[in-house]
């Protein structure tokens, strides 16, 4: 056999296994992030797989895993380049998932065809679409009107779904009296409420106020504030004398009324129901009147 049959043949041998070794080829991994507001429709342009070879045996097509958010389009150019794009389905909520994770894939003419993957992370960015929510819709609490001035009173507390800016939440007192506002403080950041001034039962027994969580982006909520003050024993009675017999005849008959009085205590309940007593041994007696 002639030097020139042998190449050729060498040439026939070789050929078989050189063609399988060229593949599509795609980038390892795509990262996108994307506003969770982007409208249905909405387009966004993968690189596409790269291939040695040519005609026939170059990307034919692509593919991506089936999910519900996104499908894939095939953009074709004046040349036969194939661009892949992906296309949103469907809302995206970044509360409900904050990422997705597909696989693309991209197919060559050859028989049989050759592939690549790739994977493709897509991260859904914040909008401030969800308010402030108070862990509770009306906050009642009791204290007595002995706490010291300063003390913690109330924690009122309100969650955000949204993240970053979004999220983050102050505290305002809204249509709330004056006075109140004077009797108590609201930390903007953590929603505590602690009273500026001492307690009275016997000057205003219930405060009532109205706190406003607001985040970063303007959205904002309300809840309503109850503090009832409990009464303490605070306060002594009091005998104010209404009439008084300065001198009394010797002779006077039982019964006579030398003085009238009444009693009065600020407190309330068992803490101002008063009870009079008079000393032994002498010849008069308390006797409850209306």
């Amino acid at each position: 056999m002639n030097t020139e049959s042998q190449r050729n043949n060498r040439r026939q041998v070789l050929l078989p296994f050189l063609l399988p070794l060229l593949y599509p080829a795609l980038c390892e991994q795509i990262r996108y992030s994307i506003p969770e507001e982007l409208a249905k429709g909405a387009r966004m342009s993968l690189d596409p797989a790269t291939d040695p070879d040519i005609n026939t045996n170059s990307v034919k097509d692509y593919q991506i895993n089936p999910n519900p958010y996104f499908s894939l389009m095939v953009r074709v150019n004046s040349d036969g380049g194939k661009y892949p794009e992906l296309s949103l389905e469907k809302p995206l909520d970044r509360e409900e998932q904050p990422s997705h994770r597909l696989i693309l894939t991209a197919f060559d003419g050859g028989d049989p065809p050759r592939s690549a993957t790739t994977q493709i992370e897509v991260f859904v960015k914040d909008t401030n679409d969800n308010p402030p929510v108070f862990s509770k819709d009306e906050y009642r609490i009791s204290v007595s009107e002995n706490l010291p001035p300063g003390s913690s009173v109330l924690l009122v507390t309100a969650t955000d779904r949204d993240e970053g800016v979004n999220a983050e939440i102050q505290y305002y007192f809204r249509s709330t009296a004056q006075s109140t506002r004077n009797m108590f403080s609201l930390d903007e950041k953590t929603g505590l409420i602690k009273n500026n001034q001492s307690l009275d039962f016997e000057d205003i027994e219930r405060y009532t106020m109205e706190v406003e969580a607001k985040d970063g982006g303007g959205l904002s909520t309300q809840c309503k504030v109850i503090i009832d003050i409990l009464d303490e024993n605070d306060n002594i009675p009091e005998i104010i004398i209404t009439s008084l017999s300065d001198q009394i005849l010797e002779d006077s008959h039982p019964g006579m009324v030398v003085a009238l009085f009444k009693t009065r205590d600020q407190d309330s309940g068992g803490n101002g129901e008063v009870t009079c007593h008079i000393g032994r041994d002498v010849p008069f007696k308390i006797y409850s009147s209306s």
